[in-house]
């Protein structure tokens, strides 16, 4: 019904910035209502852990490896939610998710969707 379709992973050096979308697609028509977004985080071996989250309202909360150098914000107009990470370090390198709770249709329930994760890689 809805596909989180992320961008903007790669490699890059320590110290080093990059920028994280997400856009939310439906299959038809328009998304109803969007409510919390967020961007997961995962390696090998672990289980995935929440980086950023952003309510409806504005509202934010952070990892506290990531506060002070990630940024979350969203732009509702485009149903995307952004992840700006700056200050990279080589512990920040996993597959980066993104969640979403979406309301695509009324009468209907949210739901919660997964995007199909970025690589992130920081190396020298």
């Amino acid at each position: 019904q809805v596909q989180l379709m992320e961008s903007g992973g790669g490699l890059v050096q320590p110290g080093g910035s990059l920028r994280l979308s997400c856009a939310a697609s439906p299959a038809s028509g328009t998304i109803f209502s969007i409510y919390t977004m967020g961007w997961y985080r995962q390696t090998p071996g672990k289980q995935r852990e929440l980086v950023a989250g952003i309510t409806k309202s504005g509202s934010t909360n952070y990892h506290d490896s990531v506060k002070g150098r990630f940024a979350i914000s969203r732009d509702d107009a485009k149903n995307t939610v952004y992840l700006q990470m700056n200050s990279l370090k080589p512990e920040d390198t996993a597959v980066y998710y993104c969640n979403a709770d979406i309301l695509y249709r009324i009468p209907g329930a949210p739901k919660n969707y997964w995007g199909q994760g970025t690589q992130v890689t920081i190396s020298s």
